[in-house]
């Protein structure tokens, strides 16, 4: 008989204590699910909220061998785990979500590429480099964009290499190198896949980045052709389904003015593009992650009123104790939900928390997200 996993006889561990896992614990909670999380300090965003939750090192062997002896089903809310640990709680019988082979492709963005091109799936046309690469290459190939292979996220590990005084930018270390493709929109699609090879995907969303490469501001449905819709969702589950994939995947995707759609890379976890998921679909990403490693029957992603999400980062120049301006302002506006993450510090560009506009109409949702974008301000 299989074993219930409702309630406090199942134990579900998280690697990772940040503001991912504390929004699947929120959810988690209305099933009483009770969740076990792991990082590096007691202080913690998922902390706060887990049934429990274990100071340690994710990247460390021993601590996350440890950690997951007594969980029934482990997942990750990061992919910069430590994979060799996973690989044994997995041949113990341990359900581990993404599978470690999963999380080691997508952790190396060199893998990533080499698997969509093995796999026929439309990516970027990619070269490898690393700290002994000879500058004249690097020349010889500019305009590109330069990613660390590991290591790398929320924009860093990103350096795009335009002229040849950004050569002085590239990575000394292990990276991959992409030519720079002319998009003219950056989609993103998240679609969920269950032990039993149920998948369920979400209506494309549009982003908008800022200057140090993080989502400022996103929307969804996506201003895209239903044709192209139809290209993307059927693109993200080939993805997810080519991987062989038990969780949720974010699909990144480049759209070309030919409408031609390209993979620019995944996550395998919830993804900052699916956010609006919590009020504007009947199913958000956190719950819908849960019920694929836990393998529920995955839930509707019918969209109930169209959404514009808007990141909260900390302000250039502040690093401390955080101070939202504008808060109590924009409650003020229609359809406004906030997300505070708990983080007690501040620094430059940190993501301190979402805000979400719900509105039947997309129009008046973005107008309105441009209104809180301009009024809040997290500062020291």
């Amino acid at each position: 008989m299989e074993k219930e996993v409702i309630g406090s006889a199942h134990r579900f561990g998280i690697l990772g204590g940040g503001q991912l896992g504390r929004m699947l614990i929120q959810e988690a909670i209305s099933y009483d699910i009770h969740v076990h999380t792991m990082d590096g300090n007691a202080t913690d965003p998922s902390a706060q909220i887990a049934t429990s939750h274990t100071v340690g090192n994710i990247q460390s062997y021993d601590d996350v061998l440890q950690f997951g002896e007594d969980k029934d089903v482990i997942s990750v809310e990061i992919e910069n785990v430590n994979i060799d640990a996973l690989k044994v709680l997995e041949s113990q019988g341990k359900k581990v979500f993404p599978q470690p082979r999963v999380l080691e492709i997508i952790k190396d963005k060199g893998l990533q590429k080499q698997f969509y091109a093995a796999n026929n799936i439309p990516s970027s046309a990619f070269g490898l480099t690393t700290e002994s690469t000879a500058a004249d290459f690097y020349a010889s190939k500019i305009p590109f964009v330069h990613k660390l292979r590991t290591g790398g996220y929320d924009g860093r590990g990103v350096e795009l290499v335009r002229t040849e005084a950004d050569l002085a930018k590239v990575f000394k270390a292990p990276s991959i190198l992409e030519e720079l493709v002319p998009f003219v929109k950056e989609l993103s699609v998240i679609v969920a896949r269950n032990e039993a090879g149920e998948t369920a995907v979400y209506q494309t969303v549009e982003c908008e980045f800022n200057e140090a490469n993080l989502v400022a501001f996103l929307f969804s449905p996506a201003d895209i052709l239903p044709e192209i819709e139809k290209n993307a969702t059927e693109l993200a589950i080939r993805v997810i389904t080519a991987f062989d994939m038990v969780g949720i995947l974010a699909v990144e995707l480049f759209l070309l003015s030919d409408g031609t759609l390209l993979v620019n890379e995944v996550a395998p976890r919830p993804h900052n593009s699916g956010h609006h998921t919590i009020e504007c679909n009947v199913t958000s990403q956190f719950e819908q992650h849960m019920r694929a490693v836990l393998n529920l029957p995955l839930g509707s992603t019918e969209m109930i009123r169209s959404g514009a999400m808007i990141n909260l980062l900390g302000e250039p120049g502040h690093s401390g104790d955080a101070i939202f301006e504008g808060l109590k302002d924009v409650m003020y506006l229609p359809g406004v939900h906030i997300h505070l993450y708990g983080k007690r510090e501040t620094k430059p560009n940190r993501k301190m928390g979402h805000i979400t506009v719900a509105h039947k109409n997309l129009e008046d949702a973005k107008h309105i997200a441009k209104q809180v974008k301009d009024r809040i301000r997290v500062v020291a």
